[in-house]
């Protein structure tokens, strides 16, 4: 059985918009909008049936995936 694990405790900035996403990124918005709809992408959270909001962590993490995949880490 698979036990839960612990959800860390979200602090005020944490969670930014699709533009804040967007230029930490360095991409469009449009572009976050079209990764969502392939299901690609940063995770992301749905707040309501309208609001996006990405995880500062999250945004990190697939920066750091990105950069591995593109061989472009640093020496």
């Amino acid at each position: 059985m698979v036990k839960p694990q612990p959800i860390a405790k979200l602090e005020p900035g944490d969670l930014v918009t699709e533009r804040e996403a967007a230029a930490s990124l360095g991409v469009a918005v449009r572009t976050l909008r079209n990764w969502r709809a392939l299901r690609k992408g940063p995770h992301y959270r749905k707040i309501g049936t309208r609001l996006v909001r990405y995880h500062r962590a999250d945004l990190a993490e697939f920066q750091r995936i990105m950069v591995g995949e593109s061989g472009e880490a640093a020496a």
